[in-house]
């Protein structure tokens, strides 16, 4: 199953409304899982980003149509990056010419 990785920050509207961010999360989870996947990691950071989310999905279109419904809503904005296990990493730079 595909894993991703998505760098969250919380919008003005997420900040005023923080209290409200794990009940927020918790229907994510229920997305996500709904859609055949599973959250793997959640981390509250400090730094440039607020939040580090690690997730596995079905495929590439499901994570893409979950994310962009869940940043809709106006309180997050997120940078997701399709991550490769250590098995996958090593079979493609095999494979490098």
């Amino acid at each position: 199953m595909p894993t991703y990785i998505s760098l969250v920050n919380l919008t003005e509207e997420g900040i005023k409304n923080v209290k409200e961010s794990p009940q927020r999360f918790d229907a994510f989870k229920k997305a996500l899982q709904d859609a055949g996947g599973k959250v793997i990691g959640f981390y509250l950071t400090m730094g440039r980003y607020d939040m580090v989310l690690i997730t596995e999905g079905p495929s590439d279109e499901a994570a893409a149509s979950l994310i962009l419904s869940t940043a809709s809503r106006g309180a997050i904005r997120t940078e997701t990056m399709k991550a490769f296990t250590e098995d996958q990493y090593r079979e493609i730079v095999s494979k490098v010419a």
